[in-house]
């Protein structure tokens, strides 16, 4: 609680009153504290802070200083975001935007009843907003500081098919059927494309969306220069669609994302193209489950929460046939 008090006053100055700081569950390597904030005057400011652990952050991907200047961008190329209010090297405190990031309510409530039918076209919007954000926003990618696959699971890579191929081998675990998907994908790429900002974790889940839609962007941490539709494919993948038939969210179906990415300015969609980015999209969750599993059964990190994602990599195997039908 002190680096939160103390960071609080580094923005707003000593006689910054603090009545509300609650820490959010969730992060195991990286805080986030919702906070009021209440300023000389009597303005009150309700805001989120987020800190990054001892080691900095960066084995959950980009650190915070720079997701905080990729925020920033974001806001300048049109996408909903939280309002940066200040960023140093172990934190970034933004405005505390309402709404519902839970996707089963979202996909259920009737609070957002109304929104649902808006969403995968308000997806598409954003996603062309993000693609054409300036690559120089992104921070430095390579191999000195490309994430470990034990602690980054959804790290980039210049060759993202090989980098999963090698996160599987390293578990030690047969799975044929991700052995075919990855065979298959390689003989099936579709042709390469001139690299554009990828958020790489666009998805329900990581929306703020209250009863007229979308409303904020979140956890900017994994983005990263790659082809644009890895993160259509992204959205797409059946696990975030929490048991609902409708392909893109949970809420939407593919012609109104594409057709409302292609007037916002995206380019124009392959469904081909598409349909092999989701696929790889469900292949990449399914060796996600199994690392996870595999940091918790090797002590890497005892959570039954790791534990219960072993059981989803057999969903994403059944997913993966069907795809590759």
């Amino acid at each position: 609680m002190n680096r939160v008090e103390t960071i609080v006053r580094e923005v707003y100055g000593p006689d910054a009153a603090l009545p509300y700081a609650v820490r959010l569950p969730g992060g195991a390597s990286r805080e986030t504290w919702a906070l009021d904030v209440v300023v000389p005057g009597g303005d009150r400011h309700e805001l989120v802070l987020r800190l990054d652990g001892p080691g900095g952050g960066l084995e959950a991907g980009t650190g915070l200083a720079e997701e905080a200047r990729l925020m920033r961008a974001a806001a300048v190329a049109g996408v909903p975001v939280p309002h940066v209010v200040a960023a140093g090297g172990p934190y970034v405190l933004m405005s505390r935007i309402p709404g519902e990031t839970i996707p089963r309510r979202i996909l259920r409530d009737e609070a957002y009843r109304e929104a649902r039918p808006k969403l995968a076209a308000q997806c598409g919007r954003a996603l062309a907003a993000i693609h054409r954000m300036p690559l120089s926003g992104l921070p430095e990618t390579g191999p000195a500081n490309e994430p470990e696959p034990a602690t980054a699971p959804q790290a980039v890579s210049a060759d993202p098919l090989r980098f999963w191929r090698d996160v599987l081998d390293l578990t030690g675990q047969p799975h044929p059927v991700f052995e075919l998907a990855l065979r298959r994908l390689e003989a099936d790429r579709p042709p390469a494309v001139p690299p554009s900002v990828v958020h790489g974790d666009f998805r329900n889940g990581n929306l703020i969306v209250g009863p007229e839609g979308v409303r904020a962007v979140l956890d900017w941490e994994l983005a990263h220069a790659g082809d644009p539709l890895e993160d259509l494919g992204w959205l797409c993948v059946k696990a975030w669609r929490f048991g609902s038939p409708l392909p893109v969210g949970g809420f939407g179906g593919y012609a109104e994302l594409t057709a409302a990415y292609e007037e916002a300015g995206g380019r124009p969609v392959d469904l081909d193209a598409l349909r092999w980015w989701e696929t790889f999209g469900v292949l990449k969750w399914g060796i996600i489950c199994v690392m996870q599993t595999m940091r918790h059964l090797r002590g890497g990190a005892s959570s039954v929460e790791l534990a219960a994602l072993g059981r989803r990599a057999c969903q994403n195997e059944w997913d993966l046939l069907g795809l590759l039908t």
